[in-house]
């Protein structure tokens, strides 16, 4: 049977449509508020952020920016008229104007607002969509990236080959090498390639800009998530640093990225400063002499979730050194303080996200910012600003002396929007897991909890699988949408999680069925033991990537628990994952090699060799636009279950990738979700 789940009729009210208590609810969370992307004036004296306002009815989402004062004295004031997106906000060297990329012109181009007032004007007029971009440190000159087509000469040539193919009657593409597609997109013959331009007097940028990246054979900044971090001007504005994976035919299974150096004027090619490491660096940062440049490297080839290490290079020498060897977490890029004496870095730490102070000299470390999961933040002088979630908040903007002293909060968002929700209570817990490590999870009461009170659970199963279900505020696996049903949530960090050693996450590689699941078992067994409202009788399992390959994995492999199973764009079957998917490092760096070369390991831990075990419900959810894990994963395994009889449901969708993104869909995925877990798990069944 097929059943058209309602769009349109969503019901999307949030603020003042509920007048009494209650849980957090789908709708309410698709409508939040969310703030990001803090950045500070030069002078330090005033905050300019990311607001992102979601239009449920018209099923989409607008960020806009926003500037506040550092003292909080007087309310956030919206920068751009309303209905303005704009994103990337960057100061001149003067404080006086404000860089952003907005499409207001039809395409995305780089545009500046002046500060002191009057109308934004536009800097580029490029045409072609400008992807990132930074200005140089004397701000009369602008670096950024475009998608173009490398035998091309110009930005016209592109341009008119687009507009070629967008009107041939033919549809086919052939391709000799992958990528053939990567992430959400097809691949269609273009690169993203740096380039640099000079700044008039009037504040435009040249017409015709030179193309720095010159004829590198790979994305810079790279595909699919790759920004402005992965480039950096030098201090006198005369280069440029980037990252970029020059790979050929091996793109997809080579983690090979090094940092060139090249003239900002294009007068020479760039030249590789990192050619002996064959794995990852990336992220570039200038000291403010020029003569040192820090960038995060991993050691491993082929490893996508290596510790990113900080290093040091001189650039007269050519040496290098690792900066906190001793320092056992992955750092999250490269920001230094105003003495330049400490790197600033966010990274996973034992549940949290917090931001940490590393003094370049020595390597020791430091934690700025308490509990929860800072997003985004920016330094300038003494001055701190961050945003900051946790399992009880959405993103707040937060400031602070750059030593994380006097921290308070600057902005407070969605207050209206959640006057009337209650947010189930939760705490941090530990228990022995595989090999009797200390192993941690995250337990949520529901929000109408109440002490002698049994309650039905969510067994939520993080992806990655090197990722980590902790202290933040997530906007599609939220533990208190859960709780806002009534449930109470557990989740375990089990082995190959991050933010607990590296040899914590390496431990998952090769044993995906293994550690973990012995991890999920010990978890569940100690939550049971130590939460008394925990409802044994009535839980489901649910997860979304590795965690709905877990799913499938536990659907033959230890199922007693369960009432019923939820699977969100999950690998059924190894062996094909190994072939059908586009990062193909990953898959062979977690199985040991190709399938064909290994293919016994693609075997161990196949859910498909299990599906005469299954017999527990499962809704299945899929994006047809998921390159990650594609449509045959999620395809097999609803039909492995239709085959079986065992009751099961598919939640198909034409327009998403690995994630449900659409304001609607969203709602639409969390009430289907909502709708199998209440059915499976109501009181008496």
């Amino acid at each position: 049977m097929i059943r058209i789940l309602a769009g349109a009729a969503l019901s999307f009210a949030v603020a003042g449509a509920m007048a009494a208590p209650h849980g957090l609810t789908a709708e309410e969370l698709v409508a939040l508020d969310r703030v990001s992307a803090p950045v500070l004036s030069p002078d330090g004296e005033q905050v300019v952020f990311s607001l992102r306002q979601a239009d449920v009815a018209a099923n989409k989402a607008t960020s806009s920016l926003w500037a506040i004062a550092l003292d909080g004295k007087t309310p956030a004031r919206r920068l751009l008229a309303p209905g303005t997106a704009a994103t990337a906000a960057q100061f001149s060297p003067d404080g006086q104007q404000l860089y952003f990329l907005s499409p207001r012109s039809g395409s995305m181009q780089v545009w500046r607002l002046p500060m002191a007032g009057g109308e934004a004007q536009p800097v580029t007029a490029y045409p072609l969509d400008v992807g990132s971009y930074r200005l140089s440190p004397d701000g009369t000159a602008l670096a950024f990236s475009l998608e173009v087509f490398n035998d091309c000469v110009d930005l016209a040539c592109s341009k008119a080959r687009l507009d070629e193919r967008a009107a041939a009657k033919t549809t086919g593409v052939l391709y000799e090498r992958l990528f053939v597609r990567h992430w959400d997109t097809w691949a269609d013959g273009r690169r993203s390639q740096l380039f640099a331009a000079a700044i008039g007097a009037d504040g435009r940028a040249a017409e015709a800009p030179v193309k720095v990246s010159r004829d590198i054979d790979g994305d810079v900044p790279s595909k699919p998530f790759g920004g402005s971090e992965e480039y950096a001007w030098s201090p006198d504005g005369k280069s440029l640093v980037f990252s970029a994976r020059i790979a050929g035919s091996s793109e997809a299974w080579s983690t090979n990225f090094d940092l060139y150096r090249v003239p900002a004027d294009g007068s020479a090619v760039p030249v590789n400063l990192t050619p002996d490491n064959p794995a990852w660096d990336t992220a570039p940062a200038f000291a403010a002499d020029g003569k040192v440049l820090y960038y995060l490297a991993m050691k491993r080839p082929g490893f996508e979730a290596d510790r990113f290490a900080l290093m040091e290079k001189n650039l007269a020498t050519g040496s290098t050194r690792e900066i906190a060897p001793g320092w056992d977490h992955s750092a999250g890029g490269i920001t230094l303080s105003a003495d330049g004496k400490h790197i600033y870095t966010a990274t996973d730490d034992v549940g949290n996200h917090p931001i940490h102070a590393i003094e370049i000299a020595t390597g020791k470390s430091r934690r700025i910012t308490g509990p929860g999961s800072v997003e985004g933040f920016d330094l300038s002088r003494d001055a701190l600003v961050y945003t900051q979630s946790s399992l009880g908040s959405p993103a707040q903007l937060h400031a602070a002396r750059a030593d994380g002293s006097q921290a308070r909060t600057l902005a407070t968002f969605n207050r209206e929007a959640l006057a009337d929700v209650r947010l189930g209570a939760y705490e941090q817990f530990s228990f022995p897991g595989w090999n009797d490590e200390v192993v941690h999870g995250y337990v949520v009461k529901p929000w109408n909890h109440e002490a002698g009170g049994k309650y039905p659970v969510a067994f939520i199963i993080h992806g990655g699988p090197q990722g980590s279900m902790g202290n933040n505020f997530h906007y599609r696996w939220n533990p208190q949408t859960y709780a806002g049903l009534g449930f109470a949530v557990v989740v375990i960090d089990f082995h190959g999680s991050t933010g607990y050693g590296q040899a914590f996450t390496d431990s998952i590689s090769g044993d995906w069925g293994g550690k973990p699941l012995e991890d999920l078992r010990k978890g569940w067994a100690a939550a049971l033991e130590k939460y008394d409202f925990l409802d044994a009788d009535r839980a489901c399992a649910l997860g979304a990537s590795y965690g709905g390959y877990m799913v499938n994995w536990i659907a033959g492999n230890w199922n007693e628990p369960w009432k019923c199973l939820v699977n969100h764009d999950g690998v059924f079957d190894t062996r094909s994952m190994g072939y059908v998917t586009e990062e193909l490092w990953f898959t062979e760096w977690e199985n040991g090699g190709p399938v064909y070369e290994v293919p016994a390991n693609y075997e161990k831990f196949n859910p498909a060799n299990h599906v005469a075990k299954w017999r527990v419900p499962m809704l299945v959810v899929q994006g047809d636009r998921d390159f990650r894990v594609p449509t045959d994963q999620g395809l097999s395994t609803f039909t492995a279950l239709q085959r079986r009889g065992i009751a099961s449901q598919l939640l198909f969708y034409p327009d998403e990738n690995h994630w449900v993104l659409k304001p609607q869909n969203s709602i639409q995925w969390h009430n289907a979700v909502a709708d199998w877990l209440k059915r499976w798990t109501a009181a008496g069944d």
